[in-house]
Formats: C-alpha cells, structure tokens, sequence
C-alpha cells in the first residue's frame, strides 16, 4: 500500500522558505541555501539530482514516487513544472477554486478537501508512494493524520523569518526510524515520521559532506 511522504529541506528553527518567496523566488530571500544539496538545474525537477552518493539515493526515491500532492501556491511558484514533475505521474493541485484555465499537463485540480485530494492520488498510486509538496498540503495532512512519512533534509542554518513548516500545529510527535548522511558541503538531511509512523531522519555533516 502507498504512503504519502513529504520531501522537504528544512532549517534547524523550522523554515522551508525564507521572507518574500513567491513566482522567480520559490525559496524566499535566503532560502537557496536549503536546496545546496541538490544540483543546479531548471524547471524540471530531475534536472536538480545530485551527483551521486546518498544525496542521489535520496532524490532518487523521491522521484520513484507514483503521484505527487501539492498546494496551488507551491505549484504556481513551481511553474506548475511545465505540467510534468517526473515521468508523466498526476499531479492533484489542492486549492479551494480552480481557475478558469486547466491545469497543464498531467495536473489536476482538487477542490473537495485534502482527503478527496489524497484518495485520488492513492488510486493513481498503485503500490508506488506519494510525493507531498509544500508546507501547507503537508499541514493538512498532519491535521487529519493522513501523512505517513516526513522525509527532511535539515540544513544547518538559522533564516529566522519566512515560511514555517510546522506552523499553527499544535503538537506533533516523531522517532527518526534511519538516519542518511547527505554528500553536500553545507547541509543536514533528515528522515521523520509523524507520531502514529515511523520516523527516519538524515543528517548532512557540513564537514565531510554526509547524511549521518
């Protein structure tokens, strides 16, 4: 059975953006560091993977997903990924109002709720996981306990303003089930799961550039 997995870098005071982000700045105003640990690249996301090393291994499974959820907001920063995140799989865009233009590609547009938005994209899933994208989609799915798996990349770094991943939770509980040291130069990656799941964290040693 599919789990819905969030792929998210993250710093250590909890930003996954930093001030100001939006369409040409996705990443916010000092925000480009939490993406070090990829390569650079354009619109389409395989054009970021890493070398090698864990970095690959990681990104790699995140691209072995078999559908991706997203928030309108991050899909329109993203340029909707020209319509394609990775080999042809749906992509169900949550939102309140779909505009009056369809979505491009292989994206879709969810406007019933994100319990709606998640069975459809298990349905499209098979056996395969789900790619979660962004911090408010990801809210959401804490809130009625439909996240199975967080998977953060933590990048040692302090933005101190911005877009907060665990904003206006109340609580929330995990246990890191692994641990994969990122080959970067800068940052920490690391896997974890909501209370209910598992756990996994990765951590980038800034000085041997690896995922503890």
């Amino acid at each position: 059975m599919s789990n819905v997995v969030l792929y998210m870098s993250v710093s250590v005071d909890g930003f996954i953006a930093g001030p100001n982000d939006g369409p040409g700045q996705g990443l916010g105003v000092g925000g480009e560091c939490l993406h070090d640990w990829l390569s650079s690249g354009g619109v389409d996301p395989a054009s970021h993977r890493p070398v090698g090393g864990p970095s690959a291994t990681v990104f790699d499974e995140l691209m072995a997903t078999g559908a991706v959820i997203t928030g309108r907001r991050t899909f329109e920063f993203a340029g909707g990924w020209d319509g394609d995140h990775h080999d042809g799989v749906p992509i169900f865009v949550l939102t309140h109002a779909a505009p009056a233009e369809p979505a491009p590609g292989h994206a879709r547009y969810v406007t019933d709720g994100i319990e709606s938005c998640v069975a459809q994209a298990k349905a499209a899933a098979g056996d395969r996981d789900i790619l979660l994208h962004g911090a408010a989609v990801a809210q959401e799915c804490l809130r009625t306990d439909l996240l199975d798996e967080m998977e953060l990349q933590l990048v040692p770094v302090l933005l101190g303003q911005g877009r907060r991943l665990f904003e206006g939770l109340v609580f929330l509980t995990c246990r890191p089930s692994a641990t994969r040291r990122l080959q970067t130069t800068t940052d920490t990656s690391e896997r974890v799961r909501p209370r209910r799941s598992r756990c996994r964290e990765h951590r980038v040693d800034p000085e041997v550039g690896a995922v503890a």
